[in-house]
């Protein structure tokens, strides 16, 4: 979607992506809450606040990309850029760039509340947690997961 912000037209897809991913584990953290009949409020404060800030720097990240045209692209390894130049993506804003990331982080937070939720993707939540294990630090919280 194409919107017009201070007389630039910009692309507002990735807002939209974030907000589409937020409304979703929202969803499925009510039914992980409803089913376990617990709700912790200070979890659920500082997910609303984290949710919050992720939509805000979304907005902040379109609004910088409109105004100054960052290009991050050449911040990645060579291999990387020419693979996306042959599908035809030549530039990469903060915007594409941050949406990316936050909808990543959202989604193994969706796969959480599903597998949390009862819903049958145990094995898809054990890869991408033992995946994520070995590569970063940054782990969600596994509060009431047995492996």
């Amino acid at each position: 979607m194409i919107v017009t912000i201070l007389g630039v037209k910009v692309l507002i897809t990735w807002i939209l992506c974030v907000g589409y991913a937020v409304a979703i584990d929202t969803v499925f953290g009510l039914g992980r809450a409803i089913k376990h009949r617990k709700w912790n409020s200070s979890f659920g404060i500082n997910g609303a606040i984290r949710k919050i800030a992720m939509m805000a720097c979304m907005t902040f990240t379109v609004i910088l990309d409109a105004e100054c045209g960052f290009n991050v692209i050449n911040l990645f390894p060579d291999g990387v850029v020419q693979q996306l130049a042959a599908v035809n993506i030549i530039h990469i804003g903060f915007s594409e760039f941050f949406g990316i990331l936050f909808v990543a982080y959202e989604c193994v937070s969706i796969l959480k509340n599903m597998y949390l939720c009862g819903l049958p993707v145990k094995w898809v939540w054990l890869k991408v947690y033992k995946f994520l294990s070995k590569y970063t630090d940054e782990l969600p919280d596994t509060e009431g997961i047995k492996f």
